[in-house]
């Protein structure tokens, strides 16, 4: 017989649970494991039901797991063992551990946003970037936006409205979730003009198609996805010197934005936001998070004629970015003054530069600490490759270390489930019958829950 809601809400562990979370939360919850009891019983033949035994203490367990379910955050810290660093499914970049009171003094307590402590009037909430981003990328002026897809939308719908901007068809690519460049340069009211082919566009493509239509030139830099073989591209400085001579400007939208020029650190050249710039490009715009490792942003840069003009455009409001994403890239830009403290401080930077002697001692001290359990399994440490992720980078691969598991008596799809949906949400991947856990992005304080997660799911 299964007890009524009354009952189970007079027991005292239930009034405990009461006391710490929402009444109708917990009603909700306790109604919830009665109901899925009822239908147990209801699909059982009835053999079944009559030695079927309801324990009350079951459901008085299961009320209390499903009230703190009902009551917990759908976004949730995983343990990213993926090897993939930028991974878009969880989160992407991640924010430096050294801004963590920065950002949560601004979030928890008032700021001068749009208020200019200094003249004791309303100031603007972009002024707190433009320095900072002014003295990296060389740029005369500066505005941000909420990500990349609308500094893209803002600068075509600013400079190029009911008027063309030419392109290469080899640069018009889709990015993140179905949202393409085309589109959105519809969006923005331009007129999409392609020219070339998909694998192959000279300068004079361009130039043949320029009409007194024409408002802009532009060059999409396909971070996400590569053309090999018979090729052919304009660099951003001819596309600039064309600018020039017909007095149009030129944009390009180089997505994956970079500050620093990776290749020194082993990986492959990107263009930097400086590098655009010096070229000649009159806008550049790219994220703030992906390989830049700041939260989510579109950073747009280049001449202050252009941008005085995105500035009093009303689509500026609508795409404007909150004082914590502020707070955050500034945080995080800063860090850009001084490569080498980027390059430690930044968690994306410092995960795609760890060299190999330093993974293998992430792989020692993991496997050593998994060794203790045990486990009915065999475990040991491999190579394998890591991956940029983020639609950065799709050709490169990293050389890193993993630690495979294979179960002698479990399957290995099973362990994989069970550590995903365990109360760590530890993220993996499997291959070759082997479970693996690439050490590149995972952190050494994770190191321990992963252990228990393991012990837990063997026995």
């Amino acid at each position: 017989m299964l007890p009524s809601v009354d009952e189970v809400l007079g027991d005292k562990r239930i009034i405990d649970v009461l006391n710490e979370y929402p009444r109708n939360l917990v009603l909700e919850s306790v109604r919830q494991i009665i109901d899925l009891k009822r239908k147990e019983i209801v699909n059982l033949n009835e053999d079944r039901k009559e030695k079927l035994n309801i324990e009350f203490n079951d459901i008085i367990e299961s009320s209390i797991n499903k009230t703190k379910i009902n009551y917990s955050l759908s976004l949730k810290k995983v343990i990213n063992a993926t090897g993939t660093v930028i991974h878009t499914n969880l989160g992407r970049s991640l924010l430096s551990e050294t801004i963590k009171e920065e950002l949560w003094n601004s979030a928890s307590r008032y700021s001068n946003l749009e208020y200019n402590l200094e003249k004791g009037e309303r100031g603007s909430r972009y002024s707190h970037l433009t320095e900072t981003i002014k003295r990296l990328t060389k740029a005369e002026d500066v505005l941000v936006v909420n990500n990349n897809a609308a500094a893209v939308l803002l600068v075509l719908n600013t400079l190029a409205k009911d008027k063309e901007a030419i392109v290469s068809r080899g640069e018009l690519v889709e990015v993140g979730g179905s949202f393409r460049i085309p589109s959105i340069m519809e969006l923005s009211g331009a007129k999409l003009v392609e020219v070339g082919a998909t694998n192959k566009t000279h300068l004079k493509d361009y130039e043949n198609a320029i009409t007194e239509d024409t408002k802009v030139l532009m060059k999409v830099h396909t971070s996400n996805y590569r053309i090999l073989g018979f090729t052919q591209n304009i660099e951003i400085d001819e596309l600039s010197q064309l600018g020039k001579k017909h007095n149009i400007p030129v944009i390009e939208d180089l997505g994956s934005g970079v500050f620093i020029d990776l290749s020194k650190y082993g990986l492959s050249y990107e263009p930097t936001v400086l590098d655009s710039i010096n070229q000649g490009a009159d806008i550049v715009t790219f994220s703030g998070d992906k390989m830049l490792g700041g939260p989510q942003a579109g950073i747009i840069v280049g001449k202050k004629e252009y941008i005085e003009k995105m500035k009093k455009n009303q689509l500026t409001r609508a795409l404007r970015v909150d004082k914590l994403t502020i707070c955050a890239l500034e945080a995080t830009l800063r860090m850009y003054l001084d490569e080498e403290k980027a390059i430690k401080d930044i968690p994306t930077l410092r995960m795609l530069t760890y060299k190999i002697e330093e993974l293998q001692e992430k792989a020692d001290t993991l496997l050593n600490k998994i060794k203790v359990l045990n486990l009915d399994a065999s475990i040991k440490i491999e190579d394998g490759f890591s991956q940029v992720g983020g639609g950065s980078m799709p050709l490169e691969t990293i050389k890193t270390k993993v630690i495979a598991i294979t179960p002698n008596k479990m399957n290995v799809s099973a362990l994989e489930r069970i550590l995903r949906v365990s109360e760590s949400h530890i993220v993996a991947r499997v291959y070759d019958n082997k479970y693996v856990l690439d050490v590149r992005t995972i952190f050494e304080d994770e190191y321990d829950i992963i252990v228990n997660e393991l012990k837990k799911a063997f026995e």
